[in-house]
């Protein structure tokens, strides 16, 4: 069994809670938040509240086209 089969199934045993706190730990190993991260999310709230969002139903018609370009 590898160490991976073996974490999977450990993971799989742990209370949802505890699961989420692994992949929280795991996303920010992965992904660090870094000053240009933070400067992309400030950039995007700033705009979201001066020009609006996308209807919910848009974002469902059209996703897959954003995607994959």
């Amino acid at each position: 069994m590898s160490a991976v089969t073996e974490i999977e199934s450990a993971l799989a045993k742990l209370p949802v809670e505890a699961q989420c706190e692994v992949a929280a730990w795991l996303e920010s190993r992965l992904w660090p938040e870094t000053p240009a991260m933070l400067a992309a999310i400030d950039e995007a709230e700033n705009s979201l509240a001066e020009e609006g969002g996308v209807p919910v139903a848009d974002v469902r018609k059209n996703l897959r086209q954003w995607i994959t370009g």
